[in-house]
C-alpha cells in the first residue's frame, strides 16, 4: 500500500471510529452470526423493494437520535441517546434494549441531505414498517401520519425541503396488546408462544427521487389457461393522453410490449409460457414506463421507469378421482409443504440483521425438502417475498392477529356454534383496513399463493363476512379462512391444528383438508437459550437423534393421511423463537437441530404421494 493510500484509509477509519463507538448491541441475550459482523454504517443497505426498482434512491439507515418521554408530550430537547435504525427500541441490535409501553411514546431525529443531482425532481421518503401509530415532521413542519405495523408508506416530502441539509422527525406509539391493532405475538409481558413488544421502526427508511408524474404501484395477475399476464398500474399525477408501456423479456430477449393509457390495465401474451414452481422458479423480467406529453412541443417524453418481474403460476382447487379435493398447482395436485415461520431473530426481533440473514432461513427451508413457508401472523419486508420467489417456496400468508383480549371461545374440533367477536367500530375499521393494504402490498409475488386472515379464534370476527371479501378482492388464490378454526362452512381450506402428532379429527368433503400446525418437538441446546431457565416445547427431547426420529414418526403418520384426505401440512416450526425451542434450527441459528438428510428424505416422500 503507498502513503497516500494509507493515509487515505486511516483518515476514513478515524471518521467512522466515533460512530461505530456510539453504538454496539445491547444486552447479553444470545445473537446470531450475522449480528456478530453488524456495520452500523451499512445497514441492510440493498435495494428495498425489487419488485419495483428505480436506479436512483437513498439509504436512511443507520444510527439517529431517539427518546422514550410520556404520552402527549411535545418534541423533546434533548434525546436519550443513539439508536440504529431501522432495529425496533426493544431489539439488542438498536443499541437501546428498552421497553416503551402504551403510557410512552418514541421519538426519533436524523438530519439527511438530498443529492444535488435530484434536482427538480419530487423527493420521496419511504418506511417499509413501523409499529404502530407513525407521525412525521420535515424541518419543524408535519406532513404526514400513518397507522398499521406491517405495511410500507410514503410521503412526497418536496414543498418542506429547505436549503442544505434537512431535519427529520418521527414519533411513534405502540400500546401492544393494549390495543385493538394488529400486532401478532407481541405481548407487554412475553411468555411461552408470545413474544418481546416491538415498538418503532422495524425496516428500511429511504429516499427516492420521482418525476412529477409517476408510477406508485404495480399488480401482476397471470393466467397461465390463456397464456397471458395482465398488468395493472397506479399513477401519480398522470392526465388523459400519458402512456404507460410494459415490456416483458426473458433474459435480456423482448417477448411482448404493450401500451395503453394512463388508467387502463394492459394484457400481454406469454406464449409458451414457463411456469413458476418450487422446482422451477423462473420469473420473466419486467419494464415498465410512464410517458408524459410535452405541453410545449406534443413530444411524448418518459417521466419514470421501474424494473420489476412476475412469475407464470395458478393455484386452484379440484375433486380428484377419489373426490377429494385437492390444492392445485398449475393445474396438478401438488401437496404442499412446510413450517411455521415466526419471522423473529434474537437480536433485531422483527428485524433480520442482514439481508443474507433475511434470506437464510427460506434457503434452510429448501435444504429441508420443503416446498412452503406458512409466514405466521407477521409481514415481512419486500425483499423476504423476492428472496421466496427466486428461491421457489409457496407462502401461506397470515393476517396479523390483533384485538385479542375479548376473543370468541376457541371451538376447533367442531364448526363453530358459539357467538363470534363482537369489535368496536375502531377495531374492525383497522383490522379492515390494514388486510387491505397487506394484500395490496404483496399482490403481485408469485409466491403467495394462499391468504390466512384468522388464526386459532385470536380476535376472529365475521368470519364469513371477511373471507368473502378477501376471495372478491383476490380471486387469483386461496383463502384458509381461519387456521386452527373457528371453522365456518367458508373459504376454501379446513385448517385443523393438532399437536404434538398429526391427526384428522374433522373432514370437509367440498373444500381442501390440511393439518394447519402440528409437531412442536422441542429440544434445548445451552448457550443457544434465550431464556436458560425457562424454555417450552409440546414434547422435549434430550438430542438430535431422539428429535429426529420422533419427527420421522410423525412424518410417516402424516404420509398416510395424504391419500386418506390431507392436501397440505404445515409443521411447528422453523427456529426456536425466545422461549419456545421446538425448531429445526436454534433461535441463534447456529445449531440445526435434527438430521436435516433424513427430515428431507422423508418430507420428499410426503409431497410426493399424491404423485403416486
Amino acid at each position: 500500500m503507498n502513503m497516500k493510500k494509507f493515509l487515505l484509509t486511516l483518515i476514513l477509519l478515524l471518521v467512522s471510529l466515533p460512530i461505530i463507538a456510539q453504538w454496539k448491541p445491547a444486552g447479553k441475550k444470545i445473537k446470531t452470526e450475522w449480528a456478530e459482523k453488524m456495520d452500523p454504517e451499512s445497514v441492510l443497505p440493498e435495494y428495498p423493494r425489487p419488485i419495483m426498482e428505480r436506479a436512483d434512491w437513498k439509504n436512511l439507515n443507520g444510527l439517529w437520535d431517539y427518546a422514550i418521554q410520556p404520552l402527549g408530550k411535545s418534541l423533546p430537547s434533548t434525546f436519550d441517546g443513539k439508536i440504529l435504525v431501522p432495529f425496533a427500541v426493544e431489539s439488542s441490535l438498536s443499541g437501546v434494549m428498552k421497553e416503551v409501553g402504551s403510557e410512552n411514546e418514541l421519538w426519533y431525529s436524523t438530519d439527511f441531505e438530498v443529492p444535488a443531482d435530484w434536482g427538480k425532481k419530487n423527493i420521496l421518503i419511504h418506511f417499509g414498517a413501523v409499529d404502530w401509530q407513525t407521525e412525521l415532521w420535515i424541518n419543524g413542519i408535519k406532513v404526514g401520519s400513518h397507522e398499521g405495523g406491517y405495511t410500507p408508506f410514503t410521503f412526497n416530502i418536496t414543498p418542506f425541503l429547505s436549503e442544505g441539509g434537512q431535519q427529520l422527525i418521527v414519533k411513534v406509539w405502540d400500546p401492544t396488546d393494549e390495543g385493538p391493532q394488529p400486532r401478532g405475538k407481541q405481548v407487554k409481558k412475553p411468555e411461552g408462544i408470545w413474544y418481546t413488544p416491538v415498538t418503532g421502526i422495524w425496516q428500511t427508511v429511504w429516499l427516492e427521487p420521482v418525476a412529477q408524474k409517476s408510477i406508485a404501484s404495480l399488480k401482476a395477475v397471470p393466467d397461465i389457461d390463456n397464456g397471458t399476464v395482465m398488468i395493472e398500474t397506479e399513477i401519480v399525477g398522470g392526465t388523459y393522453g400519458d402512456i404507460v408501456e410494459v415490456t416483458v423479456s426473458d433474459n435480456g430477449t423482448t417477448l411482448a410490449t404493450a401500451k395503453s393509457t394512463v388508467g387502463e390495465s394492459l394484457v400481454l401474451g406469454i406464449d409458451n409460457a414457463k411456469l413458476w414452481s418450487p422446482e422451477m422458479p423462473f420469473l420473466y423480467d419486467m419494464q415498465v414506463k410512464l410517458m408524459g406529453r410535452n405541453p410545449m412541443t406534443g413530444e411524448q417524453m418518459l417521466q419514470d421507469e421501474v424494473k420489476s418481474y412476475f412469475g407464470m403460476r395458478k393455484i386452484s382447487m379440484k375433486k380428484d378421482d377419489h373426490g377429494i379435493v385437492r390444492m392445485q398447482l398449475n393445474n396438478k395436485d401438488y401437496f404442499q409443504f412446510g413450517p411455521l415461520d415466526q419471522g423473529w431473530w434474537p437480536d433485531g426481533l422483527y428485524t433480520a440483521p442482514t439481508d443474507e440473514a433475511l434470506k437464510y432461513d427460506i434457503q434452510k427451508t429448501k435444504e429441508l425438502g420443503f416446498n412452503l413457508i406458512r409466514k405466521h401472523v407477521k409481514v415481512e419486508p419486500a425483499r423476504w417475498y423476492t428472496h421466496c420467489d427466486r428461491l421457489g417456496i409457496l407462502v401461506w400468508q397470515d393476517m396479523p392477529s390483533g384485538d385479542m383480549g375479548h376473543g370468541p371461545q376457541w371451538q376447533n374440533h367442531n364448526y363453530f356454534e358459539g357467538s363470534e367477536l363482537k369489535r368496536s367500530a375502531r377495531s374492525e375499521a383497522i383490522y379492515r383496513k390494514e388486510w387491505k393494504d397487506i394484500m395490496d402490498y404483496l399482490f403481485s409475488y408469485p409466491s403467495i399463493v394462499t391468504w390466512v386472515p384468522f388464526n386459532e379464534a385470536w380476535g376472529q370476527f365475521k368470519t364469513e363476512e371477511i373471507t368473502e371479501w378477501t376471495d372478491a378482492y383476490d380471486p387469483s388464490r386461496l383463502i384458509n379462512s381461519a387456521s386452527g378454526g373457528n371453522f365456518y362452512r367458508t373459504g376454501d381450506i379446513l385448517d385443523l391444528h393438532n399437536y404434538p402428532g398429526p391427526k384428522m379429527y374433522l373432514y370437509d368433503a367440498q373444500r381442501a383438508n390440511v393439518l394447519g400446525e402440528y409437531g412442536g418437538i422441542g429440544l434445548a441446546l445451552e448457550d443457544h437459550l434465550w431464556r436458560p431457565d425457562e424454555n417450552w416445547g409440546y414434547v422435549k427431547f434430550k438430542n438430535s437423534k431422539e428429535t429426529t426420529d420422533q419427527y420421522v414418526k410423525y412424518a410417516e403418520e402424516l404420509k398416510k393421511m395424504v391419500k386418506s384426505g390431507f392436501s397440505g401440512a404445515i409443521y411447528t416450526q422453523t427456529t426456536d423463537v425466545e422461549g419456545e425451542v421446538n425448531g429445526f434450527m436454534t433461535y441463534d441459528r447456529k445449531v440445526d437441530k435434527m438430521d436435516f438428510a433424513k427430515v428431507k428424505k422423508v418430507n420428499q416422500a410426503i409431497i410426493n404421494e399424491l404423485q403416486k
